[in-house]
């Protein structure tokens, strides 16, 4: 009987260190990316790229260690995106906290109509901060 009230108890606490974790991911979103992407995450077609379908680019490893590299160093430099391309430059966010540019990264890819399956953990993030790159290096490793 106590091992279930542990394992509910448990359970439950996960569910709002989640929920605590969308929050802020949602904050983060407002205060760094909505300017540019818009509140929708479609953007501004030919100046802004849309955030809708990230979640397929985060399926591979390669796409992953790329959107972090994009929040972390920013991008600059020609970017293809469907059938549009951009060419301008996005800031990084490098004063994030691990867990703060996950936190964004898990909510852009778990909004938008995006659907991700395996979220983008702080240690992750570390591990791709210790390797800075610039913005238009970033641009050259878009898989």
């Amino acid at each position: 009987m106590l091992r279930k009230k542990l394992l509910v108890g448990a359970l439950a606490a996960l569910g709002l260190l989640g929920l605590a974790l969308a929050q802020e991911g949602a904050r983060l979103y407002g205060q760094y990316c909505q300017a540019c992407h818009q509140p929708t995450g479609l953007g501004v077609p030919g100046v802004f790229p849309s955030l809708k379908g990230l979640d397929q680019l985060a399926k591979e490893e390669k796409g992953r260690v790329y959107l972090i590299r994009v929040v972390l160093f920013g991008l600059q430099g020609p970017l293809k995106v469907g059938s549009a391309t951009y060419n301008g430059v996005m800031p990084g966010f490098s004063q994030l906290s691990d867990a703060e540019v996950a936190a964004l990264l898990n909510y852009v890819l778990s909004s938008f109509g995006n659907k991700n399956l395996k979220p983008i953990t702080p240690e992750e993030v570390k591990k791709l901060r210790a390797s800075p790159l610039k913005p238009q290096d970033v641009a050259k490793t878009r898989p």
